[in-house]
């Protein structure tokens, strides 16, 4: 796994030995899996767009009947399409995702999602249920939140929404 970008036998000193032996044992189900906003290949890049806004989410999978991932649109995408052609608004989303996109099985360990974002550089990945359908999504903020339980003692988080506790400061 080194290949992959994973961290060597030296490098575990500073990774956490334990973490990373739980990355490989632990399955994707133990991650906090967002609810991932599907689409048909059909819609509108305006419609997944406005389906993005609304979820407050980066991307969308593209899905067919039976519910298995066949794309992925991102605000990345969005944006390179936009500059070379502002009319694909109204296109099919299917002429504009990506089909080879980072997906994972729920019952693969965790360092699954790790090497599937580090292979493209990819921020999002698409989780996938026994059955092949999709399951949810996660990828940078599942793997910090993931790291942030195993380092209670060390890593202060506070969950997107919520107020900071009076007199804590806040920031540097």
């Amino acid at each position: 796994r080194q290949d992959a970008g994973l961290p060597t036998a030296v490098d575990r000193h500073r990774f956490g030995s334990g973490l990373y032996e739980n990355m490989l044992s632990e399955p994707i189900r133990q991650l906090a899996l967002r609810e991932a906003i599907t689409i048909p290949a059909e819609l509108s890049v305006r419609d997944a767009v406005q389906g993005m806004r609304e979820k407050k989410l980066g991307c969308v999978i593209v899905v067919d009947e039976d519910n298995k991932p066949l794309g992925m649109f991102t605000e990345a995408m969005l944006r390179r399409l936009l500059i070379d052609n502002r009319t694909a608004l109204d296109d099919s989303v299917q002429n504009h995702m990506a089909r080879q996109f980072p997906c994972a099985a729920i019952a693969e360990p965790v360092v699954t999602i790790l090497e599937a974002m580090q292979a493209e550089n990819h921020r999002f990945v698409c989780v996938v249920d026994e059955k092949g359908q999709v399951a949810g999504l996660t990828g940078q903020k599942g793997l910090m939140e993931y790291v942030a339980d195993h380092f209670p003692q060390i890593v202060l988080t506070q969950r997107a929404g919520v107020e900071p506790p009076r007199g804590q400061r806040e920031g540097a």
